[in-house]
């Protein structure tokens, strides 16, 4: 099984990416673990048009290849005003169910205050609907994430108890998302195996 963590803070060196690196570093189950950070790969905004993507200075068909291989994904975004990134919902618009369609994600909001519940309300009422990702009933939010998930430099140091909460947290959520993963996978191979009869004419949901 492959694994697809997206950071997408429009900011390089982010707090996102750091989260993603942790992700990748302790996840466990999966065979490879790719991880892209939007704010450095070229990606147009999406006018609606399939002729749009195939810009030759954009990185879509790389990225694209990269959604249709993996099993699973970790999409992370941070909170800005309320919203998840723009960068992601653009990416997501690019999205077609012929790459993506159900394959489990979690949503991951980071924030470096204490709130961070808007970003994944937001993604889960509106992101997903052509698409067809399954996103697991679990998700994260990453608070003050400036004070944790960092490299611990000195052998001495104690994680605090909030710390160390959140990590186990991490823990439980790579663990159900593997199993969502092998799960949806067979469903996957079902429905290419047993196509609905004009199944093409339902490619945008309700």
């Amino acid at each position: 099984m492959k694994l697809l963590i997206i950071s997408a803070s429009q900011r390089t060196e982010s707090q996102s990416a750091k989260v993603a690196n942790y992700l990748a570093e302790v996840t466990q189950g999966f065979e490879s673990i790719t991880h892209i950070e939007l704010c450095k790969r070229n990606l147009p905004l999406w006018d609606g048009e399939e002729s749009s993507k195939d810009d030759p200075s954009s990185d879509w068909l790389a990225i694209n290849d990269e959604l249709h291989n993996a099993d699973a994904l970790i999409l992370i975004t941070p909170e800005w005003s309320g919203m998840a990134s723009p960068l992601l919902k653009n990416l997501l618009l690019m999205c077609t169910s012929e790459d993506v369609a159900h394959k489990p994600t979690l949503l991951v909001s980071v924030v470096s205050g204490i709130n961070g519940a808007y970003p994944i309300a937001e993604l889960k009422m509106n992101a997903f609907k052509n698409n067809k990702l399954v996103t697991i009933p679990d998700h994260l939010i990453i608070r003050n994430v400036e004070e944790i998930l960092n490299i611990q430099t000195d052998n001495s140091a104690t994680l605090t108890p909030r710390d160390n909460s959140i990590r186990q947290r991490i823990g439980y959520s790579l663990h159900t998302l593997k199993h969502y993963s092998k799960a949806l996978q067979t469903l996957r191979k079902a429905l290419i195996a047993q196509p609905f009869p004009g199944q093409e004419n339902y490619n945008y949901a309700m």
